[in-house]
């Protein structure tokens, strides 16, 4: 169906800024750039499905207050890091930690669609021609959808080039009713690693309360591949048993799934000169924890400012070169199996305030902290794989010098 203002649908919409895909990172940008006061701006939203409802659930932390505390579903100051060893209730002071589900971010996103006068299209894009100049859009069919000055696309892109550790944080949760209190909604759980854990990977559970009888009790795995259904149905019901919560005494009111890469491929931030990639496809993504959303946000703040004063909507990297480093390397040793994932974790909160611990994993740590960081972690298979590290990229490098013609 289009949505072209009368506009003929053969004839490419002719717009200043173009969002191709109308997901979680689209929608904080409509957001940002109607908060800014953005007018004058032609704006166009190419997607064949138009987001609305709960259908996932993001998790961030920073101080409270802000654009987003209206609609937060639920806020916490304490959160819970659990290992077989014993249960550490961290004061995250002056951080909180916050979850957002997503009907109040889709909503939003379409009152600014309406007072921006954004032109909606809804359709599937192909191909973005860019020429330098401008991007001509068009559709899987190959028919031009709208001629922009700037592209930002949120779709979904594989890395530029394979990483030397590819990968997955992928969970399934649970939003659950009991039938009696059971939860602390003064209190999340941020990492619970007494479940049993992988052959190869890390597990553990996680709890959001916003009530003592009701919250998203959820299973997460960093590992190379996915679970079948049975297998995340099977920990769920374990976590939950092990939480305390009878079967017969529990009612799971709804179910989200996910995937999210957690690699140290380089994805291409900008493909050519007016295509800005946004969201995991633009480098949102941490990849040593699959954290995302606060880095989206970051990116829709950025472009909306840039828009309102005129220049280019293209937002700084989401992280840190040395962080990216330090991710590559954590990866490394936790795919070769020097680093035990749990142990890893409990350090790094046992040795850090938890609100260096949570600036470090948003890319807000300064260098000092960062060394600081690094002090807490194993030093000999750390220490092994900043070497393994080290000579896949000399590998690479050489191999890329072999491949040049001439």
């Amino acid at each position: 169906m289009w949505q072209r203002g009368g506009v003929d649908p053969a004839v490419p919409v002719d717009v200043d800024l173009a969002l191709v895909g109308g997901g979680g990172a689209a929608s904080l940008v409509l957001a940002a750039l109607h908060r800014r006061g953005v007018r004058g701006v032609r704006v166009a939203v190419l997607d064949p499905v138009r987001r609305r409802g709960q259908d996932r659930t993001w998790a961030f932390w920073g101080r409270p207050g802000g654009d987003l505390e209206p609609v937060l579903s639920a806020s916490w100051r304490r959160v819970e890091v659990a290992t077989p060893a014993r249960r550490r209730v961290l004061d995250l002071a002056p951080l909180r930690y916050a979850m957002l589900r997503s009907a109040p971010v889709y909503e939003r996103a379409a009152e600014a669609e309406r007072r921006l006068g954004v032109t909606r299209i809804d359709a599937e894009v192909g191909v973005l021609a860019d020429d330098g100049s401008r991007v001509l859009v068009r559709g899987v069919d190959g028919a031009p959808l709208a001629r922009a000055s700037w592209v930002l696309d949120s779709r979904p892109h594989p890395p530029r080039r394979p990483g030397r550790t590819s990968w997955l944080q992928h969970f399934r949760g649970w939003w659950v009713q009991v039938d009696a209190a059971a939860f602390d909604p003064d209190r999340a759980v941020l990492m619970d690693f007494r479940t049993p854990q992988p052959q190869r990977g890390v597990s553990f559970g996680y709890v959001l309360p916003v009530g003592d009888r009701y919250a998203l009790v959820e299973y997460t795995e960093f590992s190379p591949a996915p679970l079948t259904d049975e297998a995340y149905d099977r920990a769920l019901r374990d976590y939950a048993g092990r939480l305390g919560l009878r079967p017969d005494a529990l009612t799971v009111r709804e179910v989200e799934h996910g995937v999210i890469p957690m690699t140290d491929a380089p994805f291409a931030r900008r493909p050519s000169p007016r295509v800005v990639r946004l969201g995991t496809a633009g480098g949102a993504t941490r990849p040593a924890t699959g954290f995302t959303f606060s880095a989206m946000l970051r990116q829709a703040e950025q472009v909306a400012r840039a828009v309102a004063a005129g220049r280019p909507p293209v937002p700084a990297p989401a992280y840190p070169r040395r962080h990216l480093w330090m991710d590559a390397v954590a990866l490394r040793a936790l795919d070769t199996g020097r680093l035990h994932g749990p142990d890893f974790f409990d350090r790094l909160f046992d040795r850090n305030p938890p609100e260096r611990v949570l600036r470090f994993l948003d890319g807000g740590t300064s260098p000092g902290e960062d060394l600081a960081v690094m002090r807490s972690s194993p030093l000999l298979p750390m220490t092994s794989a900043v070497l393994g590290d080290a000579a896949g990229r000399l590998r690479g490098r050489l191999r890329s010098r072999a491949d040049r013609p001439g």
